[in-house]
């Protein structure tokens, strides 16, 4: 029997529906050993002396990594089923944090061979998506552990326990005098520490925002039974000018200047990285960007989605396929596109090997899983895949109309526009 090794026990589970009974699946629980967690209080000074940094800042910031004794326990339990599994398949997901869990747990299992060789039975899959296509697929094409994401996320975690242990005192020491109560929860972080200058320097900005007064002043026009809604594009600053403005627009005469028409093509937005989806359910739904991940690692986990942690807005060939297939047996052909839509990945860094968050299957539209979800999964399941949907469906087109209208001494303008294909809308 083979041994796959999963972070949770929802994955496990989902796994556990494509492969057979010659596949042992096991969740680590997340991270299977760590940097030394802070026993003691972490409000007060006296305090740091009792914690421990776990990294060797004299041999090069060597980490020193322990086990709790929940960890410990699951080590155990693994290694029990290790010793029977003719290959054990490391199948944590596919980021640095995913490649560092499999490390531990390849490292933690070596017992103590002081052999710098992984035990040969050992290999590591990655998939995107939970789907039994692409675990097949992982495990007929296994690879080594990929060190250079490994050695990235153990840069992270580094960072994070210095700036984090060292810099945190410094605040508490700083502003220790009168704020007593409010110093226990003051922290310094890698990434929050810079988070918080961004917003200081904002909210400085906001602060030092000098208000300007300003008029809008429309104009409802009616002639022949057509009727014109214009707005002055004179600028009013204060109620004076727009009385003045007000009394002579009253008693002018409306001529229509211009018709200007211009054909317009509004192409979809591209599919959801973590970012744009964090803030597209911020917009839409009023969430923070931890809710969003959260119900997102569910939808993964159970197999609806691709993997949700990605700066790439790459798209499987297959997926595009079966976006056009669905398009074209749903809403036409005439809304389908005859080649895919690409979309280029604005970070320079970002991992291309990974693809763009959508549906693990587009012809399983929300309404359809309605059953199988809560509400907050249903929402943000709609959300993906209409986004994915969308951006392989032809484009919006229609028409542009500026009407400028001369009225006495000011210039009045409207602007509006007509639909004439609604493509992905």
């Amino acid at each position: 029997m083979d041994l796959v090794i999963v972070e949770s026990p929802t994955k496990a589970k989902t796994l556990g529906k494509f492969l057979g009974p010659d596949y042992q699946i096991e969740a680590s629980f997340g991270h299977i050993r760590d940097l030394p967690q802070n026993e003691a209080s972490f409000g007060h000074i006296r305090d740091l002396p009792q914690k421990k940094l776990g990294i060797k800042t004299d041999k090069n910031f060597e980490p020193e990594y322990v086990q709790t004794d929940k960890q410990k326990a699951k080590t155990e339990e693994i290694k029990k089923l290790s010793d029977k599994a003719t290959k054990i398949f490391l199948a944590t997901d596919p980021d640095r944090e995913g490649e560092a869990i499999a490390f531990h747990v390849a490292e933690l299992l070596k017992g103590n061979s002081k052999s710098e060789i992984l035990n040969p039975k050992f290999s590591r899959i990655v998939f995107h998506e939970i789907t039994e296509h692409a675990i097949k697929e992982a495990l007929e094409h296994p690879r080594e552990l990929d060190m250079k994401l490994v050695d990235a996320q153990q840069a992270r975690r580094i960072l994070d326990r210095l700036v984090g242990y060292k810099l945190s005192p410094l605040l508490w020491k700083k502003i220790r005098r009168g704020l007593s109560a409010v110093r226990r929860g003051l922290s310094a972080g890698r990434v929050q520490s810079v988070t918080v200058r961004l917003v200081v320097e904002k909210e400085r900005e906001i602060e030092a925002f000098i208000p300007v007064e300003f008029w809008d002043i429309n104009v409802v026009l009616s002639a022949k039974g057509q009727v014109l809604s214009v707005k002055l594009m004179t600028e009013i600053k204060n109620q004076l000018e727009a009385d003045e403005a007000e009394q002579k627009l009253v008693s002018s005469q409306f001529i229509v200047d211009s018709v200007e028409k211009k054909e317009f093509k509004r192409t979809p937005p591209a599919p959801f990285t973590t970012s744009t989806l964090q803030q597209a359910a911020a917009n839409r739904l009023g969430w923070s960007a931890k809710r969003t991940m959260q119900i997102a690692q569910g939808l993964y986990e159970e197999g609806h989605i691709t993997y949700h942690r990605t700066d790439s807005t790459n798209l499987a060939a297959e997926a595009v396929s079966a976006a056009k297939d669905f398009i074209t047996t749903t809403y036409g052909k005439e809304y389908a596109l005859e080649t895919p839509r690409l979309f280029k990945t604005k970070s320079k860094v970002a991992q291309e090997a990974h693809e763009a968050i959508r549906p693990t299957d587009v012809s399983a539209q929300p309404t359809m899983l309605s059953a199988q979800f809560n509400r907050d999964q249903e929402r943000l399941y709609e959300l993906i895949w209409k986004r994915f949907v969308a951006c392989q469906m032809m484009e919006v087109t229609g028409v542009t109309v500026t009407v400028t209208v001369t009225g006495g001494e000011y210039k009045l303008q409207a602007k509006g526009e007509t639909i004439s294909f609604e493509g992905w809308y």
